[in-house]
């Protein structure tokens, strides 16, 4: 290969479109396809359960560790512990919120 052509962008912009090509050609697929290809109801059922798993993955690191290690007197845990005790024995929207803020400045002010 010469280093005219290495050199002329065009490696990049192949690298580009087989990015956009790779990216869409998925995506685009359940839009185009749209009700006439149907996921096996297991499937369906399954990923109803994404967003929620996708932001515990987000969620969890932040909650879990200080400085990359896990302590007990994390006020964040502690909140997070609080919140979820809460939203499974009360179905009230807003409690968790107030709830987990509640000991998450208790436990800052607290333990700090």
């Amino acid at each position: 290969m010469s280093d005219s052509l290495m050199h002329s962008g065009w490696w990049l912009w192949l690298a580009f479109v087989l990015a956009g090509l790779a990216t869409h050609i998925p995506r685009g697929s359940f839009i185009v396809a749209g009700s006439r290809a149907k996921l096996p109801a297991g499937l369906q059922r399954a990923l109803r359960y994404a967003p929620a798993a996708a932001l515990a993955a987000l969620v969890m690191p932040d909650v879990l560790l200080v400085g990359g290690e896990t302590q007990l007197t994390n006020p964040k845990l502690l909140a997070a512990i609080a919140v979820f005790i809460v939203a499974t024995r009360w179905q009230n929207a807003w409690l968790p919120f107030i709830v987990g803020m509640g000991v998450l400045w208790s436990a800052k002010y607290l333990i700090t």
